[in-house]
């Protein structure tokens, strides 16, 4: 249940992904009169963001939702939330309502309970999930081996949201603690968009789909789970 959208340049790609996006939340509006937006954060998608935040759709009826973030105030570099505040909550989509995934307690592990609940509010089922995959087999926070993995890739879950513990040598710095939508979360999206970039990018994906193992390659969780339609977005 892959479907594939290769293209020659990121141009054509941001173009493509941009214009996808904003058709499957113009339906969720056209049906319910309202839509869900669950976005990643990285240097990928933040020109399709860009894009998406000129396009004149009715963003006050759009609910804009992290999809994992690092545990940092969002004055703090390699915030999420900030991240989505600067390049898609801007222009036409300045009003659109935006839910994080920080809240004030000291670890994300306590913080997971409120997660639950504020995510568990939002209509369902949401209309687009954005996804990214690192070089490491990781999509989301959901990091090969990691704490909490396990019990974030059960698709049977009752659970949205989870803490996360990246071991140091996955992760940019010392953001390992993190809060991740999971597995059963992500399968509750209509439109699962994975963006994917570059030569590296596209040899993870084939090996990814060529295994089994979803605490090695936590990706394969999506592309694998058989229940849901997956269109993966990829230029060098």
């Amino acid at each position: 249940m892959v479907e594939e959208k290769f293209y020659p340049d990121r141009e054509r790609l941001v173009l493509a992904l941009a214009n996808d996006c904003a058709s499957a939340l113009q339906l969720g509006i056209k049906e319910r009169g309202q839509a869900t937006f669950l976005v990643s954060g990285g240097s990928t998608p933040k020109p399709v963001y860009q894009a998406l935040s000129k396009r004149p759709l009715p963003w006050t009826q759009i609910t804009v939702a992290l999809v994992d973030e690092r545990w940092v105030d969002k004055t703090a570099s390699g915030s999420n939330h900030a991240f989505i505040e600067d390049n898609l909550l801007q222009n036409n989509a300045s009003g659109a309502p935006f839910l994080g995934l920080k809240t004030p307690h000291a670890t994300a592990a306590e913080g997971e309970a409120d997660c639950q609940q504020v995510y568990g509010e939002l209509p369902r089922p949401f209309d687009v999930c954005v996804l990214g995959m690192g070089s490491d087999g990781h999509t989301a926070s959901l990091f090969p081996h990691s704490r909490g993995l396990q019990e974030a890739l059960d698709p049977q879950s009752d659970q949205l949201c989870r803490a996360i513990t990246a071991q140091q040598s996955e992760v940019t710095g010392s953001h390992t603690e993190r809060m991740t939508l999971t597995l059963a979360a992500i399968l509750q999206a209509r439109d699962i968009k994975l963006l994917i970039t570059g030569e590296e990018k596209l040899r993870v994906y084939r090996e990814a789909l060529l295994g089994s193992d979803e605490l090695e390659m936590p990706v394969r969780s999506i592309l694998k789970q058989g229940l849901k339609p997956v269109t993966v977005y990829w230029a060098p």
